[in-house]
C-alpha cells in the first residue's frame, strides 16, 4: 500500500472539445494589489517577466537522475499493480480492443465505472481521483505539501483513474531539496487482468497547493504542445456545484468571445454577440457537438438557440451575428481554442425568489499558477423544458488581468 511518508531525513521506502488556434495568446498581467485602487486613478500592475515556454522548459534535455533508489522505483511499480488488483472485479466485464497487442485498450469505460474505481481505491486508504470527481483521502496531499514547505523529505502517490479506464499512479517525491514525480500506468487485459503499461520519472520545477485546494505542479521539461502546468483539485467541491458547472459553465470560453469577460445584461447584451460563440452555445443547448453542411447554419436553428439562451431578439441576432438574408442563414465561423486557456467552475450559488439562479464562478488558470484568476456572478433562468437563459454576467479580476477579446 502506498502511503504518505514524512521524515526529518532521507525517506526510504493529472474538459468540452478542444480546438486549435492560429493566433498567439498573450500572457496575462499579474495584479499585486487592487485594494487601494480608485476608479478615478489608473491601476498599477506588477508584471512578471514572461519567458516563452520553449525557453523556460527546453524540449530536449538529458534524462533526469532519479532521487529514488532502483528498489524504491520497483516498489512503486509493484504497489501500482497491487492497487489495480484490488479493482479487478470492476474490470472483469470490460471489452478490450486489440487484445494481446501493445495497442490494447478498453473500448468503453463509463463515468460510473470510473467513480466506482476511485471509491474502491479510496476505501483502501489510497489517494484516488478522476476527472470531475472529488479526491479520496486528499488530506494526505495536504500532509505532503506541509512537509515540503517545511523542508522535510516526503512522498505521496496519487492514483488517477483515466477516462479510458487505465490507472495512473503518480508519486511526488521531495528529497534533499529536490522534487520529482514518478509515474506508473496500469492497463487491462480481457477478464480484468491488470498489466504494467509504462513507467518513468520527471524533474519538477515547482509545486504549489493553493488556499482553495488546487495542487499545481510544473515539469522541468514540457513536451511539445503540452500544458505548462498540470494540476489536481485536492479539496472537495460539492456535487451541486459540480452539476451546475457541467450544465451552465463547461464549454464556455474566457478567451474567444466576450460573454464571460464583459459586464452585461439585457440592456447591453448586443455587446457580447459574436458569430464565433454559436458553436459553444449550441453544444451547451443540445449537449451535442455542432455539425454543419456547406458552412451555412439555417436561421431557424441559429435563432432558436440564441434567443433561448440569451435575452435577445431575432433582430439583434441578425444584426450582430452575420445573417445572410439571401441565403436564409448564418455563416459558420469556427473558433480555435487558444493555448492554455482558463476555465470556470461554480464554487457557490444562490436560488433566487424569482426562480433564477446566481452562480458564483471562479476562473481557474493553472498554466499561470492561479485558481482564482477572476470571479464571475452569472444569473441564469431555468425553463420547465430543461433549457435555460443566461440573463447577465459581472466579472471582477482577482489574481490575473482579464483576457482581452478582439472582435
Amino acid at each position: 500500500m502506498v502511503m504518505v511518508v514524512i521524515t526529518g531525513n532521507i525517506v526510504l521506502g493529472k474538459r468540452g472539445s478542444e480546438k486549435n488556434t492560429e493566433e498567439v495568446w498573450e500572457p496575462p498581467v499579474i495584479i499585486e494589489s487592487m485594494e487601494e485602487a480608485k476608479e478615478e486613478e489608473p491601476i498599477e500592475y506588477f508584471v512578471e517577466e514572461f519567458v516563452e515556454p520553449a525557453e523556460a522548459f527546453p524540449l530536449e534535455t538529458s534524462e533526469p537522475v532519479s532521487i529514488l533508489t532502483a528498489e524504491e522505483e520497483q516498489n512503486l511499480q509493484d504497489e501500482a499493480m497491487s492497487a489495480a488488483k484490488l479493482c479487478m472485479e470492476l474490470y472483469k466485464e470490460v471489452e478490450i480492443a486489440y487484445p494481446g497487442t501493445e495497442y490494447s485498450h478498453i473500448v468503453f469505460f463509463s463515468d460510473q465505472q470510473r467513480k466506482d474505481v476511485v471509491k474502491q481505491l479510496g476505501e483502501q486508504g489510497l489517494v484516488s481521483v478522476s476527472d470531475d470527481m472529488n479526491m479520496e483521502n486528499y488530506q494526505k496531499m495536504e500532509d505532503f505539501y506541509s512537509a515540503y514547505i517545511s523542508g522535510m523529505d516526503a512522498m505521496v502517490t496519487v492514483f488517477s483513474v483515466q477516462m479510458e479506464g487505465n490507472i495512473g499512479a503518480l508519486t511526488f517525491v521531495h528529497r534533499n531539496g529536490k522534487i520529482q514525480s514518478y509515474y506508473v500506468t496500469v492497463g487491462w487485459q480481457e477478464g480484468g487482468i491488470p498489466e504494467l503499461k509504462n513507467f518513468g520519472l520527471n524533474d519538477l520545477e515547482e509545486i504549489k497547493l493553493t488556499e482553495k485546494g488546487y495542487f499545481i505542479y510544473t515539469n522541468t521539461v514540457t513536451i511539445a504542445h503540452g500544458n505548462l502546468r498540470e494540476y489536481y483539485r485536492v479539496k472537495p467541491l460539492s456535487d451541486e456545484c459540480r452539476e451546475l458547472t457541467r450544465k451552465y459553465i463547461d464549454g464556455l470560453s474566457f478567451v474567444n468571445y466576450n460573454m464571460l469577460v464583459t459586464n452585461w445584461d439585457a440592456s447591453n447584451v448586443e455587446e457580447i454577440l459574436m458569430p464565433c460563440m454559436f458553436e459553444d452555445i449550441y453544444w451547451i443547448y443540445t449537449d451535442e457537438p455542432f455539425r454543419t453542411d456547406g458552412g451555412l447554419i439555417p436561421a431557424e436553428i441559429y435563432e432558436r438557440v440564441m434567443t433561448t439562451c440569451f435575452p435577445v431578439s431575432v433582430e439583434q441576432v441578425r444584426e450582430y451575428c452575420g445573417y445572410h438574408a439571401d441565403a436564409g442563414g448564418y455563416e459558420y465561423e469556427m473558433i480555435f481554442a487558444r493555448q492554455f486557456p482558463p476555465f470556470g467552475e461554480v464554487v457557490d450559488y444562490k436560488q433566487n425568489e424569482d426562480g433564477t439562479i446566481t452562480l458564483y464562478v471562479d476562473g481557474v488558470w493553472p498554466d499561470y499558477n492561479s485558481d482564482y484568476a477572476f470571479t464571475n456572478q452569472i444569473i441564469v433562468k431555468p425553463f420547465s423544458d430543461g433549457t435555460f437563459r443566461y440573463l447577465s454576467n459581472t466579472i471582477e479580476q482577482k489574481e490575473l488581468e482579464l483576457p482581452q477579446i478582439e472582435k
